[in-house]
C-alpha cells in the first residue's frame, strides 16, 4: 500500500487508514474478538495508520486498539489520537448512546483545550493504549473553543512536537472554516477533514485543500461515505449522523445512477475520489469487523474510469475544478 509523509514531519501514513471509532462500539456493540480481527485484517492488508480518540467509546477504542497492536514492532505503524475532551469518572447505570456509543456511561466528557488539559488527555490516552508514545495528536472538534484551542492547546502540542514527544500535530473537524484558519495561523503538519470532501460535497475545496497544498501541509480525509449514505442511499440512511434530508438523498441517488451506469459501485467511486487532490495523504475509513476491512480494501483496488468523473461533471454533480484520480490498474 502506498505511503506518504505528513507535511514535513517525517511521520509516514498509508493511503488507507483504519478509523477506530467502530471498535469503540459506535452505534452498536462489537466484541473484543471482532475488534482484534478488524485490526488484524487491516494489518494484513498493509494498513499502517490507526486513528482513535478518547471520545470513541469513552476510551474503549483506545484500549482495544492498543491491545490489538501489542506485540507488533512499534516502529512499523503510526497511531493517531486526539485531545480536547477529558474523561471524568462517574457513577451511573446508564449508557452512552446519546453520544453515539453503546458502552456503559462510566465517564462523562469535559471539554478542555487548556495546555494542562492537553497533557492530561495525552497521558491518559497513552495509558489506555499501552504505548509510550503516539505519532500524531490532533485537536478534536474545537468548534466552540477556537480561541482557547489556538491560544493554549495548539502551543502545547507545538512544544510536545519540539521536544520529540509526538511526531506530528494537527486538528480534526467536520467543518472547514476553522481548519483553514489553523492552516493559515499555525504550523500544524496535517488536518483531518471529516465529511466535507466527499463525492457528495466538496466544501474543503474552497479553502482547506488549497491552503494545505500551498503550505506543504497534509490532509487526512474522513467520512468519505457521509455517515453511510454513500454506501447505500435509501430513505433510512444517515447523513452527518442524522436522518438524511430528502434533497441530499436525491443527490446521492443521482451519484449512484451515474457510477453504476459504468459498472462502478458508488462506494468505490466515493472511496477513490479524495485521492485526486495532491494534498490528501490518507483516507481514514471506519471498520468494526474483518469483513468490513476486506470490503474496503477491495473497493480501494477498484479502478474508476475517467468516464465516471466526466459524466458526474456533465450532470452537475461534480464541480469542474475538483481534481479526480487517474484510473489505476486493478489488483487482487
Amino acid at each position: 500500500m502506498r505511503t506518504t509523509t505528513l507535511g514535513t514531519s517525517g511521520v509516514r501514513v498509508t493511503e488507507l487508514g483504519f478509523g477506530a471509532a467502530g471498535i469503540g462500539n459506535l452505534y452498536r456493540p462489537v466484541t473484543d474478538e471482532a475488534a482484534v480481527a478488524a485490526v488484524d485484517a487491516a494489518w494484513d492488508a498493509g494498513i499502517r495508520v490507526f486513528d482513535t480518540a478518547p471520545h470513541y467509546g469513552l476510551g474503549l477504542s483506545e484500549r482495544r486498539l492498543g491491545a490489538a497492536l501489542r506485540g507488533r514492532p512499534r516502529g512499523t505503524y503510526t497511531v493517531s489520537t486526539k485531545v480536547g475532551r477529558l474523561l471524568v469518572p462517574q457513577e451511573t447505570d446508564g449508557d452512552d448512546l446519546a453520544n453515539g456509543f453503546a458502552v456503559p456511561a462510566t465517564h462523562h466528557r469535559v471539554w478542555d483545550f487548556s495546555a494542562d488539559g492537553v497533557l492530561r488527555s495525552l497521558e491518559a490516552s497513552l495509558e489506555r493504549l499501552g504505548l509510550d508514545r503516539v505519532d500524531i495528536v490532533l485537536l478534536h472538534d474545537p468548534d466552540d473553543h477556537a480561541e482557547r484551542a489556538l491560544g493554549e492547546a495548539y502551543p502545547a502540542l507545538e512544544r510536545l512536537r519540539g521536544e520529540g514527544v509526538v511526531g506530528a500535530i494537527g486538528v480534526g473537524m467536520n467543518q472547514t472554516a476553522l481548519l483553514a484558519r489553523f492552516l493559515r495561523e499555525t504550523d500544524v503538519d496535517a488536518v483531518l477533514l471529516a465529511g466535507r470532501y466527499t463525492l457528495l460535497e466538496q466544501q474543503g475545496l474552497a479553502e482547506v485543500l488549497p491552503e494545505a497544498a500551498a503550505r506543504g501541509r497534509s490532509v487526512l480525509v474522513g467520512g468519505v461515505f457521509n455517515s453511510g449514505l454513500l454506501t447505500d442511499p435509501r430513505p433510512s440512511a444517515t447523513y452527518d449522523y442524522a436522518p438524511v434530508p430528502e434533497p441530499v438523498l436525491a443527490r446521492a441517488l443521482r451519484l449512484k445512477a451515474v457510477t453504476e451506469r459504468h459498472g462502478v459501485p458508488l462506494r468505490a467511486a466515493a472511496l477513490r475520489f479524495p485521492f485526486g487532490h495532491p494534498a490528501v495523504a490518507s483516507v481514514l475509513t471506519g471498520a468494526r469487523s474483518a469483513h468490513e476491512v476486506h470490503d474496503t480494501v477491495a473497493l480501494l483496488r477498484r479502478s474508476v474510469p475517467t468516464a465516471v468523473w466526466d459524466d458526474l461533471r456533465a450532470e452537475g454533480l461534480l464541480p469542474a475544478e475538483a481534481p479526480v484520480p487517474l484510473p489505476t490498474k486493478e489488483s487482487s
